[in-house]
């Protein structure tokens, strides 16, 4: 059964900051509370719903659509990003011991799930419709991955996946594409389709362990998309597809219980049962089921571990790596001491003092004592905390979008910003008169936000996302510049004004920083590369500004003449670096030659001019960062062949 863990992990699952290394850290801290939790719980005999071992995480799935309630689950909208995150997830969280595992990954939702929830259709019955380049190129590397970092389990999805190599056809649902999990891939329902479960899952990736079904979702094989007429010829469909274990919404007749029956009438071998039985019992041993407790050193972890001092630490941290800093006129952030010193500050908008808000959707049951809320960054800095405008302030800060309009079960309508805070805005830039303004956005999916960019009267801009438990202490020292809280975070996806082709508001991997970075003597260990040849790049990074800091160095690649289409460039490696005032580091990437592979029914290499891109952003942008983007060529030589030759 799931659980839900406080602070690090509520922060850490929304990182922005790019950094594998926090996620496998906060993967294992929550796997150690999972692991105490179920202790206890195996303690007292009670075994209801989030006691469990079994985590339905990580969330692999793409954000293809800026309105989907969920996109606050995933790590963005680039399948590379997504991919070294979710490595680093299920490693952290199921641990290093020998013997056993810490706790179970569950990666989901497989596949071609992003939405919708309920706009403009239900997810329960909803057919993804994507072409089979797009399906192997951006939704199931990340997929694949999860099985080499070692994942027990895989969730399948509700949503159905429709295949078309009409491009009017794709284009026509692109917007909703590739979305949903209780729906279909290209008409097939996810939880009965044998050639996502059974070809590629476990023939061509080798995969050992067992799929579950998202809750519901084999039952709505039929309920939902009317893909069988019977729970019967469901449970044949689901078990021979390779679906293991169906988690049903509760049904004392739910599908699955009628495997006897198909069995009895020889439309489900036992063989095949036994062998979906296998991993399900194996994961059992490696949790140290069956073994004597003693045996089990996970099983010495009790409730004192629970928020301890450590993990509250590293909440702290997760949440400070994931702010992207939007805007900074002026350098009016960080504030200096002297600066606040006897001024009051106004917080206003809906996340000024309200927990519940902070976390997101999934949310756990934190501890009361050790949640900060956004005006609690006043009291640590000794400043008076108005509700309200109703006082001379200095600050005015703008808390905005409540996590009730995203989530599960609940897609936003349009980008605006909610209800009426754009009205709040603009009357607090108003009353502010000149006095600096500071908009902190509490959100995931992408917001409009073009009139706080634009005013000058708004100095500021911060993407806080859900920073869970830690918030108040987080901001505090963010916007005062403390050692360790100069923002570094990126933007996991785009944000665009308006649906269309104009240049994004803000670009995918864009945040400023206190500080100002500089990049030079990019090399290549070499300019002709053969065909199954891996290439060794390096550049140099420095800090020029005035404070410390820390730069998520990113690396893109751009095709030169491929036979199928490719994206402009695609991201194939990204560091964050911690780089001292006036400090040069070197930063060295691996390119290695099946990043450079298209699908052409097969994963194909092919010969020709290729760019890198190396730098703190994407090349090209017309909203930049202050730092430069260096580039070279490399040739490939030698005949096309298809990537599993090398």
């Amino acid at each position: 059964m799931q659980q839900r863990q406080p602070g690090a992990e509520a922060a850490g699952r929304r990182d922005r900051g790019r950094s594998p290394q926090l996620i496998f850290e906060v993967a294992n801290v929550t796997a150690t509370e999972v692991r105490a939790k179920h202790n206890f719980f195996d303690s007292i005999g009670y075994y209801g719903d989030h006691t469990g071992l079994s985590c339905f995480s990580p969330v692999l799935n793409i954000m293809r659509h800026p309105l989907w309630g969920r996109n606050q689950e995933t790590y963005g909208e680039d399948p590379f990003l997504t991919t070294q995150l979710g490595i680093a997830f299920v490693k952290g969280l199921q641990g290093d011991h020998p013997r056993y595992i810490k706790a179970n990954a569950g990666c989901k939702h497989f596949d071609v799930h992003g939405g919708p929830e309920n706009i403009p259709v239900s997810r329960f019955f909803f057919d993804a419709k994507v072409e089979e380049r797009d399906w192997r190129m951006t939704f199931l590397p990340q997929f694949e991955a999860c099985v080499r970092a070692g994942t027990f389990s895989f969730m399948c999805s509700y949503n159905r996946k429709t295949g078309s190599d009409d491009p009017k056809e794709v284009m026509l649902v692109s917007l909703l594409t590739i979305l949903g999990s209780s729906g279909r891939i290209n008409g097939v329902p996810a939880c009965a389709n044998k050639k996502l479960l059974t070809d590629i899952l476990r023939d061509e990736w080798g995969f050992q362990g067992y799929v579950v079904s998202d809750e519901g979702a084999v039952e709505l094989i039929m309920t939902g998309h009317h893909y069988t007429h019977s729970f019967l010829e469901t449970a044949i469909v689901a078990v021979n597809a390779g679906c293991n274990l169906e988690l049903s919404y509760g049904m004392k007749k739910n599908v699955y219980m009628y495997i006897a029956e198909a069995l009895s009438k020889g439309n489900i071998s036992v063989e095949t049962i036994r062998h979906h039985v296998r991993p399900l019992f194996l994961t059992r041993l490696r949790l140290g089921e069956f073994d004597p407790p003693a045996m089990n050193p996970y099983n010495a972890l009790g409730m004192e571990v629970v928020q301890s001092e450590a993990h509250r630490s590293l909440a702290l941290k997760a949440a400070l790596q994931s702010f992207v800093l939007l805007k900074n006129r002026n350098e009016m952030l960080p504030f200096k001491e002297e600066y606040l010193l006897h001024k009051t500050i106004a917080v206003v908008g809906p996340f000024a003092d309200n927990a519940n808000l902070l976390f997101g959707d999934y949310a756990p049951v934190p501890e009361p004592q050790y949640i900060y809320t956004p005006r609690f960054f006043l009291l640590l800095i000794t400043l008076n905390y108005e509700a309200n405008c109703s006082s001379t302030t200095t600050l005015g800060v703008l808390l905005v979008v409540g996590a009730d309009l995203e989530s599960e079960f609940n897609d936003r309508k349009n980008l605006s910003l909610p209800r009426h805070q754009l009205d709040l805005l603009q009357s607090s830039v108003a009353w502010a008169a000149g006095r600096p303004v500071i908009l902190l956005l509490f959100n995931a999916g992408p917001l409009d936000i073009s009139w706080a960019k634009e005013q000058d009267g708004v100095g500021a801009i911060v993407a806080c996302f859900f920073p869970a438990e830690t918030t108040g202490l987080a901001l505090a020292k963010m916007l005062v510049g403390a050692e360790g809280a100069n923002p570094a975070g990126r933007l996991p996806a785009t944000t665009y004004r308006y649906y269309g082709q104009e240049a994004p508001m803000y670009p995918f991997g864009y945040g400023l920083s206190y500080t100002t970075f500089q990049y030079r003597d990019l090399v290549v260990s070499a300019d002709q590369v053969p065909i199954c040849g891996n290439l060794s790049i390096s550049a140099v990074v420095e800090n020029v500004g005035s404070r410390d800091g820390e730069e998520v160095v990113q690396l893109y690649l751009r095709w030169g003449k491929p036979s199928v289409p490719m994206p402009r460039w695609q991201l194939v490696g990204f560091h964050r670096l911690p780089i001292r005032q006036g400090q040069a580091v070197k930063v060295v990437f691996l390119l290695s030659f099946s990043q450079r592979a298209v699908w052409a029914g097969q994963w194909w290499l092919e010969p020709g001019t290729f760019t890198i891109f190396v730098g703190g952003q994407q090349p090209f942008q017309e909203v930049r960062l202050p730092s430069n983007v260096l580039q070279t060529d490399f040739h490939v030589f030698g005949d096309s062949r298809g990537a599993s030759q090398c």
